[in-house]
């Protein structure tokens, strides 16, 4: 499958990019910017043809499928313009910034029978299939409840995280991590309960939040996330017998070693799993759904966009506690 990518973004130059040229199933036939350079070098790197442009990209007869890495307010624009033009989508997350222009898409690829990916890559890595196995063989009883959260440091004051029209903020960002965790091991029944939104250092979006949620039958999902605090990734489930823990849950890298915490009987016990590449994971589950028309959990992408737009409108909003001296 020969791709084109839209876009030079950092995540397409460091992780992205290497994965396809890796990948025995992937060339890269085109990446284009709208900085010529930008796009000469990116190709050089990569052996693939420099395009100015994103238009001109799609203008290309052998470009199969597009990586679609740029700013999230421009995610829909171009999705739509790919899928228009009979193209594979993998698009970075959130797909866009409206769960009912995200539906429409779904929709528009289904009908013409072309794959639309978000590139949520944690859910590729065998660490969370092998937690799940530990859920439905009942090592901690029956679920409970689960927490998760996502926090990263404060970002270059031009960082377009920061930036409201690009579609920035910490919920789109790093919130849509725990976000998925939950719906990945709780189901799309899930529903929002309540949630709490920060902006921190007069920033125009929220640095930080937190939401409640619950499924139909009582299992709750606490989730927290930021971009304003120490690095943390994590998950954690608590059952009528005990409980799991993972940390470095959603941005391994290749080499780590996956540790589940299994926490029964006042006792832990750490299962150590083989490392797992989640990035040529996610890279191999695109090609393969391609090759065989069966399209990636549609479902729970337009679930998670409906419960990143419900967090958004419903959050009470907060500014960050001042620190007070005691003089």
């Amino acid at each position: 499958m020969r791709v084109g990518v839209i876009g030079c973004a950092g995540i397409a130059v460091r992780r992205m990019l290497p994965a396809f040229a890796a990948s025995p199933d992937i060339e890269i036939a085109a990446v284009a910017s709208r900085d010529p350079d930008k796009a000469r070098r990116v190709a050089e790197r990569f052996g693939c043809r420099p395009v100015h442009g994103y238009g001109e990209l799609l203008e290309r007869d052998d470009v199969q499928a597009v990586y679609v890495p740029l700013p999230a307010a421009l995610h829909a624009e171009w999705t739509q313009a790919a899928l228009d033009t009979g193209r594979h989508v993998l698009a970075e997350k959130p797909v866009t910034t409206d769960h009912l222009r995200t539906a429409e898409l779904l929709e528009l690829a289904a009908a013409r029978d072309l794959v639309l990916m978000e590139n949520v890559m944690f859910v590729h890595h065998r660490l969370h299939g092998a937690v799940r196995r530990l859920l439905a063989d009942g090592a901690i009883g029956e679920l409970r409840s689960l927490g998760a959260a996502f926090t990263i440091p404060p970002l270059p004051d031009g960082d377009i995280r920061y930036d409201r029209e690009l579609g920035g903020g910490a919920l789109a960002d790093v919130g849509i991590y725990p976000l998925r965790a939950a719906l990945h091991f709780l189901g799309p029944g899930l529903g929002l309960v309540g949630a709490r939104l920060t902006r921190g250092g007069g920033r125009r979006v929220e640095t930080s939040g937190a939401a409640l949620l619950s499924t139909p039958d009582g299992v709750t999902a606490q989730i927290a996330f930021g971009m304003e605090h120490a690095y943390r990734s994590s998950y954690e489930l608590w059952g009528s017998e005990g409980g799991i823990t993972v940390d470095r849950a959603f941005t391994p890298p290749a080499d780590h070693v996956p540790v589940i915490g299994l926490h029964r009987d006042g006792k832990t016990e750490e299962i150590r799993l083989a490392p797992h590449d989640q990035v040529a994971a996610t890279v191999a589950a695109f090609a393969a759904a391609v090759r065989s028309g069966v399209r990636t959990d549609p479902g729970t992408t337009l679930r998670q966009a409906e419960l990143l737009d419900e967090i958004h409108r419903s959050a009470s909003y907060g500014a960050p506690v001042a620190t007070v001296g005691t003089g």
